[in-house]
């Protein structure tokens, strides 16, 4: 792999020792947008030098958007490395992704046409990532931006009997797995074997129920809300809106529950003691994330770097062709930010 992109040659001769070679653009916001201040900087480079300076911006704004690098496929696992450490493997998935090697991936291969609702990467299950990194290879023709959300605002906007409910009650996760809708869980565990399967789900806290078709079911119950481990500010951090129902389009949405009753759903969520979360409540947590969205567009080279726990994000529908890689990195478990 090229360790410093397409610019490599351009770049090494650049001392990377001045903070103030990269610098915020325009007004601070979500999420923070910096550029270089001259030419050739190699930002993996700078960002191994200066990663206290990155990770103050990350944890005041929730996200870090670096425009203007020009960082290819080639120079995106430097980056990656350089900004959040080592990469992850994908397990326990939730949503279809292409292996790109490296522990890096395509950020998914869900259908262009369906959005795909503000979520924080893999808090339903046991260990999640802190940071995420996404590079824009090359953006879509219309829509497609990555759209982001500051979890600890949306939780400001939460009634906070309704947080307190969560707070107590947590979060039941049910999955079924093998039915023609969603993922087989051959695709979201990675393995064939179901002992393997079994064995991962007993090490993680989720319950599984094999199918006299040969398909899957599992459950768990997770938190709602975590403190993150180093600004110890409280946030929502849960799936209950993405992996619930009515998160899907009403078309989807209506054919689902005519085939399934809600114990068989693709994916489905309600209260850790089982009991249903009201429409109501439903209704104002879908509100709490569409008042806080931001969607920046997307432009080739671009990389973003996402807090996992202090900012949500999703993907509007698109045309065209879009490639946009993540890499996931920093894991934490929930032992480590339990609210």
């Amino acid at each position: 792999m090229n360790r410093h992109g397409p610019l490599a040659g351009r770049r090494q001769s650049v001392d990377t020792r001045s903070a103030a070679w990269v610098a915020p653009t325009g007004t601070p916001g979500l999420p923070l947008e910096v550029a270089a201040t001259r030419d050739g900087v190699d930002p993996a480079e700078w960002a191994r030098t200066h990663l206290d300076t990155v990770t103050g911006w990350l944890h005041r704004h929730g996200a870090v958007l670096f425009r203007g690098f020009g960082v290819g496929l080639d120079g995106f696992g430097d980056v990656v490395h350089a900004l959040a450490g080592s990469p992850e493997a994908y397990v326990e998935r939730s949503s279809p992704r292409t292996a790109l090697g490296h522990h890096l991936y395509t950020a998914t291969d869900h259908p262009a046409d369906q959005p795909i609702p503000p979520h924080n990467e893999n808090s339903y299950q046991l260990r999640f990532p802190g940071r995420l990194v996404f590079g824009c290879l090359t953006p879509a023709r219309t829509g497609g931006a990555t759209p982001l959300a500051d979890t600890r605002r949306v939780l400001g906007r939460l009634d906070p009997a309704l947080v307190a409910a969560f707070a107590r009650r947590g979060v039941l996760y049910q999955r079924n797995y093998g039915d023609g809708i969603g993922m087989s869980w051959q695709d979201a565990f990675q393995t064939r074997d179901k002992a393997a399967v079994t064995a991962y789900c007993a090490a993680r806290r989720v319950d599984v129920e094999w199918k006299p078709d040969g398909g899957l079911r599992t459950t768990q119950v997770r938190p709602a809300l975590a403190v993150h481990p180093a600004t110890g500010e409280r946030v929502w951090f849960n799936h209950a809106a993405f992996f619930h129902v009515s998160a899907r389009p009403p078309a989807l949405r209506d054919a689902l529950l005519a085939q399934f009753d809600e114990r068989d759903l693709p994916s489905h969520s309600c209260y850790g003691d089982g009991r249903p979360i009201e429409p109501a409540v439903m209704e104002e947590l879908h509100h709490a994330y569409a008042a806080e969205l931001v969607a920046p567009a997307w432009r080739a080279g671009d990389v973003l770097l996402v807090d996992n726990l202090l900012t949500a994000h999703g993907r509007e529908p698109f045309t065209g062709e879009r490639r946009v890689v993540v890499g996931m990195a920093q894991p934490l478990d929930w032992d480590e930010v339990s609210a």
